[in-house]
């Protein structure tokens, strides 16, 4: 995890959590991350199941969204995001039990991404075996971005 240069864009796999912690807390804690994608410093990379998982996450009950609250969160993120349709997979991606999980690793190592980022523990634990794209929390995402 070297240095980075600040006018350089680092291509993202966030998953969904991450991405509604930094939607509906970014007045908060997470207001960071929200940015982060807003002045371009990290392009989000998403696929068709991801912005599909994400639609189907905004609508829980327990957020309570109306479907246009739900609109405008979908427009602070997704034209900040670059869509990847083509995925060069690697032989060697492991697989995990959560269907979920694997595409956010497919698509994180399928589209060339600089890192994945999660708080989902089944991805995290491949952090020692698995680095390219480097797993990372998102604490550990925030350290990196800062170094």
């Amino acid at each position: 995890m070297g240095k980075k240069k600040s006018a350089v864009s680092y291509r993202i796999v966030l998953d969904t959590n991450c991405i509604i912690s930094a939607l509906i807390f970014s007045r908060q804690k997470m207001a960071w991350l929200r940015y982060s994608w807003q002045s371009g410093a990290i392009i989000p990379l998403v696929s068709k199941e991801t912005a599909n998982e994400l639609l189907k996450v905004l609508a829980y009950p327990k957020f309570k969204l109306t479907k246009t609250e739900r609109l405008f969160l979908l427009a602070d993120f997704l034209p900040y995001a670059e869509t990847v349709t083509s995925l060069d997979v690697p032989l060697d991606l492991p697989v995990i039990r959560d269907k979920a999980d694997q595409i956010l690793l497919t698509l994180a190592a399928g589209g060339k991404a600089d890192a994945l980022v999660t708080g989902d523990n089944d991805l995290l634990v491949l952090k020692d075996v698995f680095k390219n794209p480097p797993i990372m929390s998102l604490s550990e995402f925030e350290q990196w971005q800062k170094s």
